[in-house]
């Protein structure tokens, strides 16, 4: 089992920026990918960008140039820095886990493990 847990969420004006954090436990492979994903009300999830234990990325176009992914493997926490928001980032984000070679393909249906999720609200 794999415990995952975000925080670093808020709000902010746009333009502004936002680091989210979430720090992983448990069993956690060696070659793993891990992802962050949103959900705004009444809309899907979706997926934001995701790194893979070989230090590969994938981002959403909608966020490219903007955020940025990064996963310290000492301390088993993914952070991702989010700058220039905009009010259409508003959303609940969370960190999830996918088995190896999965999840670079931002596939919800990939990810086995997530995390209870921290909001984040950008207000123009």
């Amino acid at each position: 089992q794999v415990q995952l847990v975000e925080s670093g969420g808020g709000s902010v004006q746009a333009g502004g920026s936002l680091r989210l954090s979430c720090a992983a436990s448990g069993y956690i492979h060696r070659r793993h990918c891990m992802g962050w994903f949103r959900q705004a009300p009444g809309k899907e999830r979706e997926g934001v960008a995701a790194i893979d234990s070989d230090g590969s990325m994938s981002y959403a176009p909608f966020v490219k140039g903007r955020f940025s992914i990064s996963l310290d493997n000492a301390k088993n926490t993914l952070y991702l820095q989010m700058n220039s928001l905009k009010p259409e980032d508003t959303a609940m984000y969370y960190c999830a886990a996918a088995s190896y070679p999965y999840g670079l393909a931002l596939d919800v249906n990939d990810y086995n493990y997530w995390g209870q999720g921290t909001q984040v609200t950008v207000v123009s």
